[in-house]
């Protein structure tokens, strides 16, 4: 008797930002910009890398890395997100949200594990500035690189397998994407197990790069205070500031989204959360490194007056 009450889904409504229908418009232009801001900001930065010479070292071969992912992972977000704000039927398939999710934590995941790779990074050239090329050679950051994207792999296997492990009662999802709080709050079911499913491996991933970020710092900032003059302190803590900043943005928003149970709390308050990791943080990034970085803007400097000259 109970099969007969099952529903197969086959898609899923975005409610997303519909319950403002005049501010469709105005978040449209606000969304379109920022997004291509970020792929500008991202892109550009990119290219600026791979075009410098100067700036083919092991920082700013994660820096590369760090504006593809960041690229990619507002891509899965904001193309939707645009097309639903001017269109009447908001749905997305159901493999289309499954695969919307995967791709999303995929990214989002990997991204923690690369800063923490980062992290480790600052701490090879402020602790050992001697042996910094050495011991961060092409092949170990190639390492380090593949494995935040493995690390990514399997930590979004897993919360996609057991967001769609559940069976779901309704096709509105009160979010502008595929999240898996939203998606648990469609669950016919008790979502008691898959919480603890989300909250163990969520607070696996973040206490193993939190961890990484955290002791790479003692030592850096152990190491800078040894300095006896106040200008080499200087120059340790701005080579580290912009990473430092990076990581506590995107790792405060995550905790406060993901490390929660999905019931008793406002979905009105994850989508403005949201909104600041999906595509605020990817426009930031490029700028904290760039605004903080004098080698980036040498290097951006020097490609304009190429330009101009040409």
């Amino acid at each position: 008797m109970e099969l007969e009450n099952v529903t197969v889904m086959t898609e899923f409504f975005l409610l997303g930002f519909s319950d403002h229908p005049e501010l469709q418009s105005a978040l449209f232009a606000v969304f379109l910009s920022i997004y291509s801001v970020t792929l500008m900001g991202n892109l550009g930065m990119i290219l600026l890398i791979m075009t410098s010479s100067h700036l083919h070292t092991p920082m700013y071969f994660f820096l590369c890395v760090l504006s593809f992912i960041d690229a990619s992972y507002s891509s899965v977000i904001a193309p939707k997100l645009l097309v639903d704000l001017v269109s009447s039927k908001k749905t997305i398939s159901y493999n289309g949200c499954a695969a919307q999710l995967y791709f999303f934590c995929f990214l989002v995941d990997t991204e923690s594990f690369l800063l923490a790779a980062m992290a480790y990074d600052r701490y090879i050239a402020v602790c050992n500035p001697l042996l910094y090329t050495i011991i961060m050679s092409k092949r170990i950051c190639c390492q380090l690189a593949v494995g935040a994207f493995l690390g990514g792999t399997m930590s979004s296997v897993i919360h996609t397998t057991n967001t769609f492990l559940l069976s779901f009662c309704s096709k509105e999802i009160d979010h502008f994407f595929c999240d898996i709080s939203p998606l648990f709050s469609l669950s016919c079911t008790d979502t008691y197990k898959h919480d603890i499913v989300l909250v163990v491996f969520a607070s696996l991933v973040e206490a193993v790069c939190l961890l990484t970020v955290l002791l790479s710092y003692v030592c850096i900032i152990a190491a800078i205070l040894k300095r006896g003059s106040s200008e080499g302190r200087r120059k340790g803590f701005s080579t580290c500031a912009s990473h430092l900043t990076v990581v506590t943005i995107y790792h405060g928003t995550l905790i406060f989204i993901y490390l929660r149970p999905s019931t008793g709390h406002s979905l009105d308050i994850d989508k403005v959360t949201s909104v600041f990791y999906t595509l605020i943080i990817p426009m930031l990034n490029p700028l904290i490194y760039s605004l903080r970085n004098k080698e980036v803007k040498n290097a951006f400097r020097k490609v304009i007056s190429q330009t101009c000259l040409s």
